[in-house]
């Protein structure tokens, strides 16, 4: 392969995505000292998290509007920079409003970068399929790094040095891109704002049947997806009886795998079709999920479905390179910068509700109970796709 500036494109907003995230995961680990510093419950550092990733989500439809209105380049470089300003800001709050206060904030500027990136990409390949699974891959691999890193750092030095990983990860990408991506033609630079935010076409948008039919298989993910992220490791030591280390390796083989995959099925994507390969992704989690729940159903099992679960579970969670190739095969190119963007607040925000479904399931059935929960989710995922195929639906 010739490397040309497309794949330069790529590469850079694929490490923009990553330093975005870095920020966001290593906060995680750091959760105890945060709490001992402040002196204040893990609800109150649970709840600025969650307006993080609140504003994370929310922040995904401005993002595709400030795109079109001001070209691609320049807001990517705003939520680098921005990124790497809130986690400074972070790591020198001087109480734990300040705290809460700058996590929403980089839970915004954060936000600003997927959707946008996402239709850059999409003007720079005919293969989109691979390349958004490239870009998606940015996020497991921080998932991978971050958070041992984080506390490595944060045991050596104290959790505000862990914080700052993020800003180090930032800067020297927000530099790269500055440097190596050339300034980008806004889509609708002359379009008054108030126009993009009128409910009228927002509406005709999603209510548009295929538009609306992705959405729920990315819904359906989504939820697998903040479920998984949230509660893989608990499961495996709790629900599974595997010790603290040992889950804790299988969370990073999960990523490990979520991650390497996303470029395999963006990329049967775009050689066979967009359904074909959600198909495998939801039928690995139908199969995933359930072999975990069989495993911690029968205690003592043995270690190797186990890897097996988590293997499928992982290629399972990378449905997001097929599905989201399939928004922007729908969308025209000059709606996709707010399009995407819309549709990715919408089931993001509905699939948050993963962690709370999950998390109350587990508490008043149990764990087996709450992971079969998952396994039936994809199985939903499944039968909308093969029922679009078999009945001939259209969508």
């Amino acid at each position: 392969m010739n490397w040309r500036y497309a794949h330069t494109a790529l590469a850079l907003c694929t490490l923009a995505f990553t330093a975005t995230m870095v920020a966001r995961l290593v906060i995680s680990p750091l959760v105890p000292a945060i709490t001992e510093a402040f002196a204040v419950t893990n609800a109150t550092v649970g709840l600025a998290l969650s307006g993080m990733w609140a504003a994370y989500a929310l922040a995904q439809f401005p993002s595709g509007v400030l795109g079109d209105r001001y070209g691609e380049r320049t807001v990517i470089l705003t939520a680098v920079g921005a990124t790497a300003l809130a986690a400074l800001l972070i790591a020198v709050s001087p109480s734990i409003l300040a705290f809460m206060a700058f996590t929403v904030v980089l839970g915004v500027g954060a936000g600003l970068h997927y959707s946008v990136a996402t239709t850059f990409l999409t003007k720079q390949f005919d293969d989109i399929g691979r390349a958004i699974g490239v870009h998606v891959a940015g996020g497991p691999i921080a998932g991978l790094a971050a958070p041992p890193a984080a506390a490595v750092v944060g045991a050596q030095y104290g959790w505000r040095a862990g914080i700052l990983l993020g800003t180090l990860v930032a800067v020297p990408v927000f530099v790269l891109f500055a440097w190596r991506i050339d300034p980008t033609e806004p889509v609708r630079p002359d379009q008054p704002m108030r126009d993009r935010f009128a409910v009228g076409p927002l509406v005709e948008l999603l209510s548009r049947p295929p538009i609306l039919y992705t959405t729920v298989l990315a819904t359906l993910g989504a939820f697998s997806w903040q479920a998984t992220a949230s509660f893989l490791p608990t499961f495996l030591s709790v629900g599974g009886g595997l010790s603290t280390g040992l889950s804790a390796v299988l969370f990073s083989l999960y990523f490990l795998v979520h991650g390497g995959t996303q470029p395999v099925t963006g990329s049967l994507s775009d050689r066979f079709d967009r359904d074909t390969a959600a198909m495998l992704t939801m039928s690995a989690g139908v199969v995933g999920y359930g072999t975990l729940v069989f495993v911690a159903a029968t205690d003592g099992a043995g270690l190797a479905p186990t890897v097996i679960g988590v293997v499928l579970v992982g290629l399972a969670m990378s449905w997001g390179a097929p599905v989201q190739s399939r928004f922007m095969d729908l969308l025209a190119a000059d709606e996709r910068g707010a399009g995407f963007g819309l549709v990715r607040t919408v089931y993001m925000v509905i699939g948050a509700s993963g962690s709370v479904v999950v998390g109350a399931v587990s508490d008043v059935a149990g764990w087996t109970v709450a992971f079969g929960l998952l396994a039936v989710v994809m199985g939903l995922g499944l039968t909308t796709l093969t029922a679009n195929r078999v009945l001939g639906l259209g969508y």
